[in-house]
């Protein structure tokens, strides 16, 4: 017995032998594909239709996107079953990504049942497709027609609840779920993602009322100023809930509704360390810091909050009200400069870039930006004082001791490219660059050159003349 022997009978045209040795073959192992396409084939020629069928569904358990297997039963299904052969030809246009030729197949599948357990499984894959081509309100057409059948599950309530809200139609969503608790399909999950519609509607009582998670009914609590009744369920919590992110933002939230402003921000800084750089943080921080009346951490976490989700114009703003506030904080004004940068407005940042480099002298990123500026624009004499005082915080750097000299010798100032090309040769190691740069500085020496300030330097001149 053995794949081998059957391969022979298949060669000889012996498929009733062929077949029998590829039986044994699979019920040794029954989920060898080989086996099963070989099955299916002989079935086939042997003219046993619902043996191929079989084998061929097998092959689909095994391998869901396997072509050969969906076109094997779209040539059985054709003369027998239509409802099966558009099934099947919508299952094989999925795979290729052929999306809008399965829909128009499984609407054909629809046109050829009447058995209601088929009617749902269509209604259901289509509005999958719908949802993957982008039509939110197709899709939400097919899940209402299977809610209309005895036999659905909670699974289309939830996704259905999930496309009113991409929808912006979050009351159709709590309808939904409604809908579903009311048909019996109460489960844990449908109820806590109403209540979590209920909390985000401001009905906290029955989000409250419908929720099975502590920590949601505590949140709940809150809404409703029933800060003893949440304070007593939080301190009932087990030891191993007080690191978790929903234990401490609602530790935070008790403490604010409390007005107890510093232990709230103790508890947002906690929930920071174990959920970092999450949009709540930053919301929770700027509330606290506007109820403390400090209008300057509000804006800079209104902007960190608005960063997070995207908002960079917001965020700006945010900053720019910060700055109007306290124009002297280092850490506001680099974000402002990144940022502005970010945003594609450069010119705008350098000058965030410059107030940041007077504030601190030693900050290395924005005299390389500033530096990076001024080539860019062709005011050469101003990148070569950044550069200069880059030097200063770095003077071992040889190589930008290097891009200094060779910006002077650029500039034709003959004395500065001469001093920094000898300082780059009493700090750089010996190597072949070392060799040319001696070669460079003897021919410099040698050389005779007027000054050059570049483009912008020969603009300045221009209209100072006179």
């Amino acid at each position: 017995m053995s794949v081998a022997q059957a391969e022979q009978f298949e060669e000889n045209e012996q498929y009733e032998e062929a077949y029998s040795e590829y039986m044994q073959a699979y019920e040794t192992n029954p989920k060898d594909l080989n086996v099963l396409e070989r099955l299916g084939h002989n079935a086939l020629l042997l003219n046993k239709k619902e043996e191929a069928e079989r084998f061929y569904n097998e092959i689909l358990q095994l391998d869901a996107t396997n072509t050969m297997a969906y076109e094997m039963l779209m040539d059985i299904y054709i003369s027998t079953d239509k409802y099966k052969y558009y099934v099947s030809r919508g299952n094989l246009h999925s795979v290729e990504h052929q999306l809008e030729h399965a829909i128009s197949d499984f609407k054909k599948a629809l046109q050829n049942t009447q058995d209601e357990e088929d009617m749902v499984k269509v209604h259901f894959v289509l509005a999958n497709l719908y949802e993957q081509t982008d039509n939110s309100m197709k899709a939400i057409d097919e899940y209402l027609k299977i809610v209309n059948f005895e036999k659905t599950n909670e699974v289309v309530y939830l996704k259905l609840a999930k496309l009113y809200i991409k929808e912006n139609a979050p009351l159709s969503a709590i309808g939904i779920l409604e809908r579903a608790v009311e048909h019996g399909y109460n489960s844990d999950l449908v109820k806590e993602n109403l209540a979590q519609l209920y909390l985000k509607e401001g009905d906290n009582e029955k989000a409250l009322e419908v929720s099975p998670i502590e920590f949601t009914q505590i949140k709940a609590l809150l809404g409703l100023e029933r800060c003893d009744e949440a304070k007593e369920k939080l301190d009932k919590l087990s030891p191993e809930n007080s690191n978790q992110p929903a234990y401490l933002s609602l530790m935070a939230e008790y403490y604010f509704t409390k007005e107890q402003y510093d232990e709230a921000l103790e508890y947002v800084n906690k929930y920071d360390e174990v959920q970092k750089n999450s949009p709540l943080t930053y919301q929770m921080r700027a509330l606290i810091y506007e109820n403390k009346n400090d209008e300057f951490n509000a804006h800079i976490n209104w902007a960190k909050y608005n960063i997070v989700r995207g908002n960079r114009d917001v965020a700006i703003n945010e900053y720019l009200t910060a700055y109007q506030i306290n124009s002297e904080d280092k850490a506001l004004v680099s974000s402002l400069a990144s940022l502005l940068e970010e945003n594609g407005d450069k010119t705008h940042a350098m000058e965030f870039y410059e107030k940041l480099s007077k504030l601190d002298e030693t900050d290395k990123t924005a005299l390389k930006k500033l530096a990076e500026f001024r080539e860019s624009i062709g005011d050469y004499r101003m990148q070569a004082e950044y550069l200069e005082k880059l030097l200063q915080i770095s003077p071992r750097d040889f190589m930008l001791t290097l891009k200094i000299a060779k910006l002077y010798e650029k500039l034709k100032n003959k004395p500065a490219a001469v001093e920094y090309y000898k300082k780059y040769l009493s700090i750089a190691p010996v190597s072949d660059d070392y060799a040319k740069v001696e070669q460079m500085l003897a021919n410099l020496e040698l050389t005779t050159m007027e000054s050059d300030e570049g483009f912008i330097g020969f603009i300045v001149k221009l209209f100072n003349k006179g």
